[in-house]
């Protein structure tokens, strides 16, 4: 497969947030995230070094009203960034999926950068906050991830009784299943859809 630049750069500006965002699926792992939430910011450097994806991510919200608009935006931008860095996906597996353990919790993330999005998201938490954080807050941010991103996908988290853990072994979980499915793989050719195309 010829190698060709799968990297994107996203800039997102609104009255509630400002992001600067990079994204290369062909990295290495490294990462430099300020979103202004701490505990976002740990996530996002767990997807890039175990997506082996470069990260880096300059984002100012309206913290001081709530995370809301700062995660759902921040997922937007991200979703694009995925979708640019992706390109016109040919030869790719375009499939993902990965059980990820994390002590006692167990993600189930499977994925598929069909161009459809679709977000099922299965995920009982044992408490509503991690932090300062309200849980319910990381669908938003998954939903627009998996809109901008044109990705479907499913995640279950199985077992867990500590919300860090379980958070935790999502996000990993979600970085193996990307990584997999924008591996290449020489023996498809073209795009992976009997429709010639992926949208």
């Amino acid at each position: 497969m010829e190698n060709k630049s799968r990297q994107a750069s996203v800039e997102r500006v609104t009255r509630e947030t400002a992001i600067k965002l990079t994204f290369n699926i062909d990295g290495t792992g490294k990462s430099d995230i300020h979103t202004g939430i701490g505990f976002l910011d740990h996530m996002l450097e767990l997807f890039a070094k175990h997506g082996f994806f470069d990260l880096t991510i300059e984002e100012k919200g309206d913290t001081h009203v709530d995370y809301h608009h700062s995660m759902e935006d921040l997922g937007l931008a991200l979703g694009s960034a995925i979708a640019q860095a992706a390109g016109d996906k040919v030869g790719i597996r375009r499939y993902g999926s990965f059980l990820l353990p994390m002590d006692e919790a167990l993600a189930e993330i499977a994925l598929d950068l069909s161009g459809r999005p679709y977000l099922v998201y299965d995920v009982k938490m044992p408490a509503t906050q991690v932090g300062d954080i309200d849980v319910q807050l990381f669908h938003e941010f998954f939903q627009a991830l998996c809109v901008k991103a044109g990705l479907n996908m499913h995640i279950r988290l199985l077992a867990g009784n500590e919300a860090h853990h379980c958070l935790e072994a999502i996000f990993k979980g979600f970085a193996k299943a990307l990584d997999m499915a924008t591996t290449y793989d020489p023996r498809v050719q073209g795009v992976l859809s009997t429709k010639g195309t992926l949208d």
